[in-house]
């Protein structure tokens, strides 16, 4: 052995660190004692090394097997990779594009579209009360701002609130579902405020999920579905029960598909609940009102616990489609299913034209729940005290905006136009350009965030992806991001058919944005299969 290699100090170290005699301390002096200073400090370092590697592996044999049964994210390496790149450019390392285009996530202020500047005002106002003297802030702001602060306990942004809320907020939520439900009525008490919709979201499983319980507690999830959902309902000793969403045809939602589901479950689960996404993410799917009439009939029968997931219920763009809540479905067809599905209907400030993703506030509103079980559920959410203040403002400006007559109003009204007219129009480039790539195809956005096309990949691809042992989506995802400079999610990251691949990206960023996305898709894409066919 040669000992001048700190590779070799390191695996004698890892040696006498994993020996469980009681004179390794002895034999740690020894070592220390018989080589020069240099040496030394290698020996430490390898043992300090090795010490902490197996204080880390304990650790983790603690860890519950359900976190350890959570898979990582594909989308994981290609983030750390894209980072990797940025950091290159930004060193002038020379590449064929001057900038990565981050299409990955759903937040529109991260592609590049301008937050709505009345919101921003009144939230920069209630930070810094001491603005609202300037001129240079609309009337409505100021007092916008002031009613706000008001509403708190210790009169700024600073203090707790009540677990459900900021009341008046909580009950201005109630009278937005009411008025969006054409009268349906919304109680205030069946309403949490929370951080973010997905934390609602995870601690409504924790409600349903029985982990000491045998067979173990399943949830139908979509597929494809958002992957933070399938890890939540892992992470919790749960299993998932996908059914999937028809491709061919819009990735409609079928009964059919949603009862072979359930009896695939026969003997590996017991499940609770229903999960579905409308607006669909990743799909872009906007459900019939006759689908989702047929969904509560199937959890009606089924006794299933239903979870609408309605956060982009904002962003709609087919012609023929419209949002219309599950609640509202459920009201209009009246007893007995009106008054006995339970269900959990979720939204949040991140999406939509507000857009404000890192604010972190949305709701859950809780249909035809027993008494006994809201208590619980009011236990559990006060664990985390309250959402951020300032989401719950942005809460509450999404759902009351400026009016007409109101001095914010053109400017807001402009602001959110100009939104729509963009999506509309980008919505129409990435049908009309995807679908003109060989071996692409992308059913019609109908609403949501992304667009979600699907790959024909050559066989020299598909096999190339194996030899790196990659999924074949993000392998060519990988390859579009080192060649083309444009992150995209892959398809495997939330599920498909079998033999299908997909990448998915977002659609909410400028129009300048999606042109350039769509160059570099469709050079690099042609390019791709060149090489691969």
């Amino acid at each position: 052995m040669s000992w001048s290699c700190p590779y070799n100090w390191f695996k004698l170290a890892h040696s006498v660190c994993s020996s469980s005699s009681e004179s390794r301390p002895v034999q740690l002096c020894v070592m220390l004692q018989c080589f020069n200073r240099s040496s030394c400090q290698r020996t430490l370092s390898a043992v300090f090394i090795s010490e902490r590697y197996f204080k880390e592996m304990s650790a983790l044999q603690e860890i519950s097997q359900n976190v350890r049964s959570m898979k990582q994210l594909d989308y994981s390496a290609l983030a750390r990779r894209a980072n990797q790149i940025k950091e290159q450019l930004r060193q002038k390392v020379k590449k064929p594009y001057k900038d990565v285009i981050d299409v990955s996530w759903g937040d529109p202020h991260r592609a590049g579209v301008k937050p709505l500047s009345f919101v921003r005002q009144v939230l920069a106002a209630c930070l810094y009360p001491q603005v609202m003297s300037s001129d240079k802030l609309p009337v409505d702001v100021k007092q916008r701002a002031q009613s706000l602060l008001k509403e708190c306990v210790g009169g700024g942004v600073g203090s707790y609130t009540a677990t459900a809320g900021i009341s008046e907020i909580v009950h201005r939520v109630s009278e937005f579902i009411t008025r969006r439900d054409g009268g349906v009525p919304c109680h205030p008490d069946n309403i949490y405020i929370s951080p973010g919709s997905q934390w609602a979201l995870q601690n409504i499983f924790k409600v349903l999920v029985n982990g000491e319980v045998s067979p173990r507690t399943g949830v139908l999830i979509p597929v494809p579905c958002y992957s933070t959902t399938s890890l939540s309902i892992v992470g919790l000793g749960a299993v998932t029960v996908p059914y999937h969403l028809i491709e061919e045809q819009g990735w409609e939602l079928q009964v059919e598909e949603l009862q072979r589901a359930l009896e695939s479950a026969k003997g590996v689960c017991n499940p609770v609940a229903l999960y579905v996404v409308n607006p669909g993410n990743p799909t872009g799917l906007v459900q019939s009102r006759k689908s989702m009439q047929e969904v509560i009939r199937f959890v009606s029968e089924k006794r299933l616990f239903l979870l609408a997931d309605e956060v982009y219920q904002d962003c709609v763009y087919g012609e023929e489609s419209k949002f219309v809540s599950y609640k509202k479905v459920l009201a209009e067809m009246g007893p007995p299913l009106s008054d006995t599905v339970e269900m959990a209907s979720f939204h949040s400030a991140s999406k939509g034209f507000i857009g404000e993703c890192g604010l972190r506030c949305g709701y859950v509103e809780l249909v035809n729940l027993d008494p006994a079980v809201l208590k619980y559920i009011y236990n559990l959410f006060s664990i985390d005290s309250c959402a951020p203040v300032l989401g719950q403002f942005a809460l509450d400006l999404m759902i009351n905006p400026p009016k007409p007559g109101d001095p914010s109003y053109p400017l807001y009204s402009e602001e959110t136009q100009h939104i729509r007219t963009t999506l509309a129009r980008n919505v129409k480039r990435v049908f009309e350009v995807v679908n003109s790539l060989p071996g692409v195809s992308c059913q019609p956005v109908k609403g949501g965030a992304f667009a979600f096309p699907r790959l024909q990949l050559p066989p020299k691809a598909i096999q190339k992806a194996k030899e790196m042992e990659m999924l074949p989506d993000l392998f060519y995802s990988l390859k579009l991001l080192e060649e083309a400079g444009v992150l995209v999610s892959p398809g495997c990251e939330y599920g498909q058919k079998e033999g299908t691949h997909h990448i998915r990206f977002c659609i909410t960023t400028p129009e300048d944005t999606m042109e350039e996305l769509l160059r570099r898709l469709t050079s690099f894409h042609t390019q791709f299969m060149k090489d691969f066919s």
